[in-house]
């Protein structure tokens, strides 16, 4: 069985479901310790939509670890030790996504996961180059971006390195706000939660 979070692992034990329902769509290689859950929001008349619309999707592996969902438990995020994860961006991809933003399109990461081995293989002038390696990319607010310009995530707990990221893409006060709202609209949290479109703020 996949490997459920806790949350719903100490609730139930794990059955055949899950093999398809803690499951994205685009999964195609063992490795991951969690599905990527943005990609759970995906089903393929939904791909077949964006594609309709000229939406381009290329797919990337980054094998999710444990180490990004661990709390931060130091003041000085310096102090925090990201693990190491493996990911791969074929060259075919990277051309792919080069050519559509010189082309005048945008890069959309389609989770947190996608964003952060985009930015690992992202070069000084945002072209992202072909990547099959370890990353420990670790993002927090002060981090120039250089490959995503808009990410697709679900909401993420308080003192996560992932609410630091989404609050680095779109900037502390934008995400305390669409926090704020979430909470107050009833919105839903961990993985089969609801998801919110980010913009990249200009820095």
């Amino acid at each position: 069985p996949p490997p459920l979070p806790p949350y719903i692992a100490s609730k139930r034990t794990p059955d055949d479901q899950d093999l398809a329902d803690y499951q994205t769509m685009f999964a195609a290689n063992e490795g991951a310790v969690a599905a990527p859950t943005a990609g759970l929001h995906f089903t393929p008349a939904l791909e077949q939509a964006l594609r309709d619309r000229g939406v381009g999707i290329n797919r990337i592996t980054l094998h999710v670890g444990a180490g990004t969902f661990l709390p931060v438990k130091v003041d000085d995020t310096e102090g925090h030790k990201m693990h190491a994860e493996w990911g791969t961006i074929s060259a075919e991809t990277a051309e792919r996504l080069n050519t559509a933003r010189q082309n005048g399109g945008r890069i959309i990461a389609v989770g947190t996961t996608s964003l952060r081995l985009l930015e690992s293989a992202a070069s000084e002038d945002g072209t992202i180059q072909p990547f099959a390696a370890e990353t420990s990319i670790f993002i927090t607010p002060g981090y120039r971006f250089r490959a995503v310009d808009i990410l697709l995530t679900n909401f993420h707990l308080p003192k996560s390195t992932l609410f630091m990221l989404v609050s680095a893409f779109s900037g502390l006060e934008a995400m305390q706000q669409a926090y704020a709202h979430a909470i107050a609209e009833g919105y839903r949290f961990y993985s089969y939660g609801d998801a919110c479109l980010l913009f990249r703020a200009e820095p």
